[in-house]
C-alpha cells in the first residue's frame, strides 16, 4: 500500500535508482524524510499484512511489513546522494534496527509503471475521492474528486495521518472557510479543503519542491484561484494573525510542539487546529504544548499515529 509524497519530472531515456528498506512503524517518518531529502521521485510507504487502508473501520491489527521506497535519477550526483542516504540509515538504525538497504537500477518506463502500480483510486470519508490522473472514474453527484499526478509531489491518502486529516477537513470545512495548511507538501489537504467549500486556502512549506508541486496540483484540480502558497513557516510576513477558521498541520510532533503558539495566534476565535503526523509515543508532550494555547477537543488513533483536534476558545 502506497503512502507518501515526492517530486519528479521525467526526462527522456532517464535511468533511475530504486532504493528501499524495511522499517518499523516508529522509524517510517525519519526514513521517509531522509529519502525525501535526497531522492528525486518521492517516497512510497508500502504496508503489508491484514491491515486494509481502504476498509479499516473494524481492523485493529498492525501491518506485518513496512517497506519505504524512493527513486533517484542516475546522474553525476548519484554517488554523493546514495552515500548520504547510507549514512542517514546507519544513524537512524541506532534508534531501532532497520532492514537491509536495497537498491536496483530501472529504466524510465519501469519507473513510470512502478509509480502507477503504487497509486490507486481511493475513497475517504463520505465524499472525498483521490484519483490518479490515468484512472477512469465516474463521479457521483456528491463526490469531491482530488486528481493527482505521479509526476508531482503528492500524498495518496493511504497513510493514516493524511487520511485522518482529510476526514476531519470534511467534518470542519464549510462554505467560506479560511484554511491554513502548514507544511503543504503535495497540496492534497489544501486542494480537498478548497473543493469542500473553503473560500481561501493558504499553504506554507519550507521546501521549494513542495511549493512548486502543490501549485501544480492545485492547477490540475482547477482550484488555483483559491490556493496561495508561500515558502516558509510560521510566523510569516504574508499572513495576518487571527485570520483562519482552520489550521491543518500534518507534520511531526517536534514541529507541531514548536509551532503551537504561532498556530494559536493564526486562528480566529472558535477556530480549530487539525494536527497529525504524531506518533503515539510523542502524544503527551505534543498535547501539553497545544493545551497551553488551545483546548483539546478530539483524539483519534490509527495504529501508531494520533490526530488531535483543538479549538481556540473565546475569552
Amino acid at each position: 500500500m502506497p503512502v507518501q509524497s515526492g517530486h519528479s519530472r521525467m526526462t527522456s531515456k532517464q535511468d533511475w535508482l530504486e532504493m528501499s528498506i524495511q522499517s518499523t512503524p516508529e522509524l517510517v517518518e525519519p526514513v521517509s524524510e531522509l529519502f525525501q531529502r535526497y531522492g528525486d521521485a518521492g517516497v512510497v510507504v508500502q504496508l503489508e499484512g491484514d491491515w486494509d487502508p481502504d476498509n479499516d473501520q473494524n481492523v485493529t491489527t498492525e501491518p506485518t511489513k513496512i517497506t519505504v521506497i524512493t527513486y533517484l535519477k542516475v546522474d553525476s550526483t548519484i554517488q554523493n546522494r546514495t552515500a548520504m542516504i547510507e549514512i542517514g540509515i546507519r544513524l537512524i538504525s541506532h534508534i531501532q534496527p532497520l532492514g537491509q538497504l536495497e537498491s536496483r537500477t530501472i529504466t524510465e518506463r519501469d519507473w513510470e509503471n512502478a509509480w502507477k502500480g503504487h497509486f490507486t483510486l481511493l475513497r475517504i470519508g463520505k465524499r472525498i475521492v483521490l484519483k490518479p490522473t490515468w484512472e477512469g472514474y465516474k463521479a457521483r453527484p456528491t463526490d469531491i474528486v482530488v486528481e493527482l499526478d505521479p509526476g508531482m509531489a503528492f500524498g495518496t491518502g493511504h497513510h493514516p495521518t493524511t487520511r485522518m486529516c482529510l476526514e476531519e477537513l470534511e467534518r470542519y470545512v464549510s462554505d467560506g472557510s479560511q484554511v491554513l495548511d502548514v507544511g503543504i507538501g503535495s497540496g492534497i489537504l489544501s486542494i480537498a479543503a478548497a473543493k469542500l467549500g473553503a473560500s481561501q486556502v493558504v499553504g506554507l512549506d519550507i521546501e521549494d519542491a513542495a511549493v512548486e508541486a502543490s501549485l501544480g496540483n492545485a492547477k490540475q484540480n482547477d482550484v488555483s484561484n483559491k490556493i496561495q502558497v508561500y515558502k516558509g513557516s510560521l510566523p510569516h510576513s504574508a499572513l495576518d494573525q487571527e485570520a483562519f477558521d482552520i489550521v491543518v498541520a500534518n507534520l511531526t510532533a517536534n514541529v507541531i510542539t514548536g509551532l503551537a503558539q504561532q498556530i494559536a495566534l493564526s486562528l480566529r476565535s472558535q477556530g480549530v487546529l487539525i494536527a497529525s503526523g504524531i506518533i503515539t509515543d510523542r502524544q503527551p508532550e505534543t498535547e501539553e504544548a497545544i493545551a497551553q494555547v488551545l483546548t483539546i477537543k478530539t483524539r483519534r488513533y490509527d495504529g501508531d499515529w494520533v490526530l488531535l483536534v483543538a479549538q481556540k476558545e473565546s475569552y
